[in-house]
């Protein structure tokens, strides 16, 4: 099973599509509460160049309610990464399959709940 929902921006520019990226959440009701931007840490720590990468923590804040309600531990696999990746073509936009990131936890609501998750985020990138 595929473990990221993708879209990839030809010809994009990276921080534009970071800028779509953002909006295109918000107006799912995500919130961005991390940013890490791996190809500066690369650089940073290991002296390596990269092309432009970076990961988005995305989070609902009424989903990740409901969620912790129904797993209090849940918050280990929260919030729903995005990365925004550099290639040739453009920017990959992809996203973590919340179904298939929470097959590991035996509960039929979460499930549904990833559904949920899953569609908001199809959303997103889709509009991005």
């Amino acid at each position: 099973m595929p473990y990221t929902l993708d879209r990839l921006i030809e010809g994009a520019d990276l921080d534009a599509v970071d800028t779509r990226t953002r909006a295109a959440l918000a107006a799912q009701g995500f919130g961005v509460l991390t940013e890490i931007d791996v190809k500066e840490t690369m650089k940073k720590k290991l002296d390596q160049d990269m092309p432009g990468y970076r990961i988005l923590g995305a989070c609902s804040p009424k989903l990740a309610w409901r969620a912790i309600g129904m797993e209090p531990r849940i918050g280990a696999m929260l919030p729903c990464n995005v990365i925004l990746r550099q290639t040739d073509a453009g920017v990959e936009v992809s996203a973590v399959d919340p179904v298939a990131s929470m097959q590991a936890v035996d509960n039929p609501g979460l499930h549904a709940l990833a559904g949920e998750v899953r569609e908001l985020l199809s959303r997103a990138l889709a509009e991005v």
